[in-house]
């Protein structure tokens, strides 16, 4: 009999873009680990990283190579109807190994359910039932919480991004199912920044261009230029993820002269290395930006809006929990494509007219406590419209056990754009009032104080600020149309002055001819055009 001529690979069975790989499928580093925790029994397993790093490839292999002979069972959080059987798993106690997918989009009450019966099966060191729970960044944190004593029942492995010369591997192994070599394959390397998906992705693409759709009988080199492939990629995915991008940018609604924080995280994802991002963190690192993110945090609203009327958009690109503060992306596509999105273009087509921040906050109120009802009707207008607040009561936390004065002296020095005053009756009676108006007396002839005067005061008592621009507070007024007319009145206040700072930077720019701008906020989107 003659020799079987086996078939000759296409293309997209060589380099996938969705399932298990069959010809460049490549160990990572944490591989080895990885079989010996699946062979012991028992002991649950976590293995948590972003997407398209080869976690659920990596089970798959080595679940064949193990050759384990019980039961498997794989379930997905994706799916509505196994969510349900995976709820049910620690009342029914089902026998053999048993993978849960997608583990983080599965609710807080069956995430604490798996959480103890995982816990049940360790300290029963189980040989009938072992759990697998697979997801993205900080899994295995999120397992724990609901879990405090679990940590050490169980083994959590962490996919990394893959080193450059595991990815060459997986180009190479491609190169030689396909009978071809690719001559930009370092570049693609260094392009994947880890990722075996945005790998295969690329070379796909450039096989593509190269007419390379399945494998050659002579070998060909394919030469096309990687920056010609990266463009077509990034128009593909254009059309696949832009609205996406641009309703997460703008939030709920846009409002031209807020803080832009959605945009600000999307950002901050873009440039993360881990394809996660820590918000509590991220404030940390960027305290022009605090005050917005942590309302969107404290008060629910990216939760919200994130498992709102566009939910479905962001459900298989965008995941936030809001036990870990960790914002994740799972789709490397959209990973990539905000990787290189031109962000001061794609800022101007959001729609904001400017995202130049020279101050922590927009405003600071300073108040009497008698009058603590008014300013929180301030504050709580304001935030919404995504703008800078400081606002003592919602700040508490930070100012425990630190020195009150060094805390707030700052903040109304130099660290607030505008402080609104609150002139009650009581406001030159009180302690902290006294020390706050210390602090921004100077600001008066910066034209950065906004007073708001009301009528109950003596006469007289406030005759220093009547030289300055203010608003009349009136007690007996109508509370909600005086607040939204306070409100609306700062607001357009903080858009002129946005205005002409914007004006400002353009022109000294124009001036110095240089891009090295004093405005913190702006510098982080490069200057691209």
């Amino acid at each position: 009999m003659g020799a079987v001529l086996m078939p000759r690979p296409y293309l997209e069975e060589v380099f996938k873009d969705s399932g298990v790989p069959t010809y460049t499928f490549v160990k990572p580093t944490e591989y080895t680990k990885l079989l010996v925790s699946l062979r012991t029994q028992g002991k649950g397993l976590v293995v948590e990283g972003p997407s398209g790093i080869g976690k659920t490839s990596s089970i798959s292999r080595g679940l064949e190579e193990l050759e384990i002979n019980s039961k498997i069972t794989k379930l997905t959080a994706r799916k509505t109807g196994e969510r349900e059987l995976i709820k049910n798993i620690p009342l029914e106690e089902p026998e053999g190994l048993i993978i849960i997918d997608d583990f983080h989009r599965l609710d807080p009450d069956t995430k604490n359910s798996i959480a103890d019966y995982m816990k049940t099966l360790a300290d029963e060191e189980s040989s009938r039932t072992k759990l697998v729970i697979v997801g993205i960044n900080k899994a295995g944190d999120s397992l724990v919480k609901f879990a405090k004593d679990l940590n050490n029942r169980i083994d959590t492995i962490r996919f990394e991004s893959n080193p450059e010369e595991k990815v060459i591997e997986l180009i190479e192994n491609g190169e030689k199912a396909l009978n071809i070599s690719i001559n930009t394959k370092y570049e693609i390397a260094r392009e994947s920044q880890g990722s075996f998906h945005i790998a295969q992705m690329l070379c796909k693409q450039i096989c593509t261009d190269g007419e390379v759709l399945e494998a050659e009988e002579e070998h060909k080199v394919v030469t096309t230029s990687l920056e010609i492939i990266k463009q077509k990629v990034f128009d593909d995915l254009s059309r696949a993820f832009y609205e996406t991008a641009r309703t997460f940018a703008t939030g709920p609604k846009l409002r031209k002269d807020g803080r832009a924080p959605y945009l600000h995280i999307l950002y901050w994802l873009a440039i993360s290395n881990e394809w996660a991002l820590d918000l509590s963190q991220a404030i940390r690192d960027y305290p022009q930006l605090r005050s917005s993110v942590n309302t969107l945090m404290e008060q629910g609203y990216l939760e919200s809006f994130l498992n709102g009327d566009n939910a479905s958009m962001f459900a298989d690109c965008i995941h936030y929990d809001s036990n870990t503060s960790v914002i994740s992306v799972e789709d490397p596509k959209f990973v990539y494509y905000i990787r290189n999105i031109q962000w001061k273009k794609f800022v101007t087509q959001v729609g904001y007219k400017s995202i130049t921040f020279k101050s922590n906050y927009d405003f600071a109120l300073s108040f009497a406590g008698s009058d603590r009802y008014i300013a929180e009707a301030i504050f709580a207008k304001l935030t919404v419209e995504e703008v800078s607040v400081f606002y003592d009561k919602n700040e508490q936390h930070r100012i425990l056990a630190e020195n009150v004065e060094e805390y707030l002296g700052p903040i109304y020095r130099s660290e607030a754009l505008f402080v609104i005053v609150l002139l009650g009756p009581d406001y030159p009676k009180r302690i902290w009032t006294k020390f706050e108006s210390q602090q921004f007396k100077n600001r008066f002839g910066e034209r950065s104080v906004i007073p708001i005067w009301f009528d109950n005061s003596p006469v007289g008592l406030f005759d220093s600020t009547t030289d300055i621009g203010g608003i009349e507070f009136k007690r007996d007024g109508e509370f909600e149309q005086q607040i939204n007319y306070i409100c609306d009145a700062l607001l357009k206040k903080l858009a002129e002055h946005r205005v002409l700072t914007k004006k400002e930077f353009k022109n000294n720019q124009k001036k110095t001819k240089t891009h090295k701008d004093e405005f913190v906020q702006l510098s982080l989107f490069g200057n691209d055009d």
